[in-house]
C-alpha cells in the first residue's frame, strides 16, 4: 500500500476528483494550505502599490492506494492537474505499513 500526497492548484481540485472517481478511486482527504516552490511567490499591484505574495493558495490531496494502482493514479493526477504553468504542484509517494478501519476493524487492503 502506498500513500500519495499531491499538492495542486485549488481550481484543479474538481478536475482531479472527477478523474479519480471515474477511475474507481473513492477515498481521499483534502486540505487547504499555502506554500511556494521554485517560483518563490509573486508580486502584485494593488491600488498603485506593489506588494509580494510569498505564499500561494494550494490544495493537498492524500490518497491510499494498492501498489498496483500507484502509477495509474499518478498519471491521472498529473493529467488532470496540469496547466503547463509554473506552480502546478508536486506528487509524493510513501509506503504505508498498516491501515485499520475503525468502524469494522478491517485491516490493510480490506480497509482501503
Amino acid at each position: 500500500m502506498k500513500k500519495i500526497e499531491a499538492v495542486i492548484k485549488p481550481f484543479k481540485l474538481e478536475d482531479v476528483k472527477d478523474a479519480l472517481t471515474e477511475a474507481g478511486i473513492t477515498g481521499m482527504t483534502v486540505s487547504d494550505g499555502k506554500g511556494y516552490g521554485r517560483q518563490q511567490g509573486h508580486s502584485e499591484l494593488y491600488r498603485g502599490a506593489e506588494y509580494v505574495v510569498d505564499f500561494l493558495p494550494k490544495i493537498k490531496l492524500e490518497l491510499i492506494v494498492a501498489e498496483d494502482d500507484v502509477d495509474s493514479t499518478i498519471a491521472l493526477i498529473t493529467e488532470s492537474a496540469k496547466t503547463g504553468k509554473i506552480g502546478d504542484g508536486k506528487i509524493f509517494v510513501s509506503s504505508i505499513e498498516k491501515i485499520v478501519r475503525i468502524r469494522t476493524g478491517e485491516e490493510d487492503e480490506e480497509a482501503i
